[in-house]
């Protein structure tokens, strides 16, 4: 099998049980001869092992004979804003976004901000498998200072892409569930910054966070919704653990899956531009093409995976991007999914018309069921099973990423291996809910029978 370190999103491990300072050592120093030189900002979020691990990825780069500058803890998007925004060579965030509390990773950033496309996180794996990385010698080994402007620069950002004034007018009410993570250094400060009225809920980061996880899917947000209808708030939100996912709800507190709200954002940014180009991947919903349509605007499709999304938006220069999770990509602040950015935007939104959040869902978005799973296989079985569906399934096939299957013409299942686990995710979607449960129930059935 081809050896890997990147999956779908960064490399991801649990410290001390697959991997130890050592690989992670080894893993940094090979970052650090990628970069070659220049200054790598390095920051994480508040998992419990992410302040060790940070010490040690700075360690690797300066060995290597990088500089390191010591963002601190901070939210992944603001870490890649301030590498771009202060001209670093390149950046490294400690973090391992929604995964359990046990997890940490790297993700490794360019000169853009944007998280390293695929051909070059290949770079870096051939010099790690090759043990090909560069140890200075000493007089050449790389320094460490802190950087402790980032924050304040990250939010005076995101307030400057929105009609500022018009917002701090309406005086929002907002709840805001921080889940425990990096966003409760950044998110609030924003929302404060444009005049709302905040109310946060797990409000202090704690790297096992105890509040309801790090991964902010509607089965843990029973809290917000009740928070959001009991304050009478005009919204609630809910982030992940490195706070670039924005999951929403509505005031009467109904969770918004990121198909809707990001659906619901590109609608209104399509509104008040001219040729918007949205780029979303194969496993969002078929809503966006709806709502594109009637704005005049192009949608792109791409793999799965918040790098693919950003890759494929800066080589159009596309200005907006979303996934079904909740990960909402607004380029002109910087092309990387922003939970903190996604929630201006919808004050924003808010502050141009008279309606509620619902109603903006309700009469802007049409209704589609979605449904997904995972199966467990062995990792070298999933592409052959993949192979093996194909083969006997009829309809209309696509395969950007996996295999997306038309059963007809608003029904279809995507069946795609995981790109970190040994795993095969399914995805279904209908506009109608009986259609949607049964192609689950019979590709997950199918699946099963082929493993």
């Amino acid at each position: 099998m081809e050896k890997k370190l990147f999956g779908t999103n960064g490399i991801r491990f649990i410290p001390k049980e697959f991997s130890d300072l050592e690989f992670v050592l080894a893993v940094s120093e090979s970052i650090g001869t990628y970069f070659r030189d220049g200054e790598v900002l390095v920051g994480r979020d508040g998992r419990l092992s992410s302040k060790a691990i940070a010490n040690v990825v700075s360690s690797g780069l300066m060995s290597s004979g990088v500089d390191v500058a010591d963002a601190g803890l901070l939210p992944t998007p603001a870490l890649q804003f301030g590498v771009r925004d202060l001209g670093f060579k390149g950046g490294v965030m400690i973090t391992a976004s929604h995964n359990p509390p046990q997890y940490n990773g790297l993700k490794v950033v360019g000169s853009n901000g944007v998280e390293i496309p695929r051909n070059e996180e290949a770079k870096i794996e051939e010099i790690y498998f090759s043990k090909k990385a560069k140890k200075a010698k000493w007089k050449d080994v790389g320094t460490r200072r802190e950087e402790t402007s980032i924050i304040k620069r990250y939010v005076e950002d995101i307030i400057g892409q929105v009609q500022f004034e018009k917002i701090r007018k309406r005086t929002f009410k907002v709840v805001m569930d921080l889940g425990n993570g990096a966003q409760c250094v950044a998110a609030p400060y924003v929302a404060e910054e444009l005049g709302c009225k905040v109310i946060t809920l797990n409000s202090t980061v704690d790297g096992n966070f105890p509040g309801r996880g790090p991964e902010p899917i509607p089965e843990v947000l029973g809290s917000l919704s009740k928070a959001v209808v009991a304050c009478g708030a005009d919204f609630g939100v809910a982030y992940d653990g490195d706070g670039d996912r924005a999951i929403f709800c509505d005031e009467k507190g109904r969770i918004i899956w990121g198909d809707q709200s990001g659906a619901l954002l590109s609608d209104y940014i399509s509104s008040r531009e001219n040729n918007v180009t949205i780029v979303t991947p194969i496993s969002t919903s078929q809503v966006i093409e709806i709502v594109a349509k009637r704005r005049h605007a192009k949608v792109v499709r791409t793999r799965v995976g918040s790098v693919d999304v950003s890759d494929t938006m800066i080589r159009l220069g596309a200005i907006v991007g979303f996934e079904e999770n909740g990960g909402f990509i607004y380029a002109p602040h910087i092309p990387v999914r922003d939970g903190a950015m996604a929630t201006a935007l919808v004050l924003d939104l808010l502050s141009s018309t008279k309606k509620k959040l619902s109603e903006e869902i309700d009469s802007r978005i049409p209704r589609f069921y979605q449904q997904k799973t995972k199966v467990a296989v062995m990792k070298e079985k999933a592409q052959k099973i993949v192979e093996e569906i194909e083969k006997r399934v009829e309809g209309k096939i696509e395969k950007v990423d996996g295999l997306k299957i038309w059963l007809d013409s608003s029904t279809w299942v995507l069946v795609r291996p995981s790109g970190t686990e040994p795993i095969i995710r399914i995805f279904a979607e209908s506009n109608s809910r009986k259609k949607v449960q049964s192609a689950l129930a019979r590709f997950v059935k199918m699946v099963e029978k082929l493993k």
